[in-house]
């Protein structure tokens, strides 16, 4: 497949895609294009807030609540942890203990700890703990290793 890219210096940005068949490397890019059009609807004080994925820093579920944290956000879900994680369902995004999922793309520092756990600096500062179940996924993620 040929790729070309084009920076522009005014108008929108624009991706086409122009194919004579479907195989994998075009569903792979279909793929990519269509997830940064889902858009996830939630509440915060009273309002219906709608936001990208890609925004999330992590999604928490709190006391039988679902909420989508992003960095000027927390927004309230209708939605359990398990559908959220579904809906993501990519590797951007890891379950990194039981009751929290981690967007990989906002995580700015890692630190090992003991018991086998890691503190995940995000880009607004903000420390996440990666349990000690799921850390051994989660440096698998890393090295690339999707398995």
């Amino acid at each position: 497949m040929r790729y070309t890219v084009n920076q522009i210096t005014e108008g929108e940005d624009e991706l086409i895609l122009n194919y004579q068949q479907i195989n994998s490397e075009v569903e792979e890019v279909l793929f990519f294009m269509e997830k940064h059009r889902k858009k996830l609807v939630g509440k915060r004080d009273g309002e219906m807030i709608v936001f990208s994925p890609q925004e999330i820093l992590y999604v928490e579920k709190v006391d039988n609540r679902t909420f989508a944290y992003t960095v000027n956000n927390e927004i309230q879900l209708d939605l359990s942890l398990h559908a959220v994680e579904m809906m993501l369902g990519e590797e951007s995004y890891f379950r990194c203990s039981k009751s929290m999922i981690l967007n990989v793309n906002k995580v700015e520092r890692l630190k090992s700890l003991s018991s086998n756990r890691i503190d995940a600096t995000l880009t607004n500062g903000e420390h996440i703990i990666i349990s000690r179940t799921y850390a051994s996924d989660f440096r698998k993620l890393l090295k690339g290793d999707r398995s």
